[in-house]
């Protein structure tokens, strides 16, 4: 009894770290394209170059 709840807890925690590492390739995604969008559409500064988007 005791392996098979040890398999099916390791079934479960491998599922779970799936689910999570899918989670956070579609978060670097989104990421991704907002950076790109901020690197083309980034307006221009007070002395007449283009700044940056964000403010770091």
């Amino acid at each position: 009894m005791v392996p098979i709840l040890l398999v099916l807890l390791l079934a479960l925690i491998l599922f779970g770290a799936g689910f999570a590492v899918k989670v956070l390739w579609w978060i670097a995604l989104a990421v991704l394209v907002l950076w790109l969008l901020g690197f083309f559409v980034r307006g221009t500064s007070a002395s007449g170059g283009r700044g940056r988007w964000y403010r770091w």
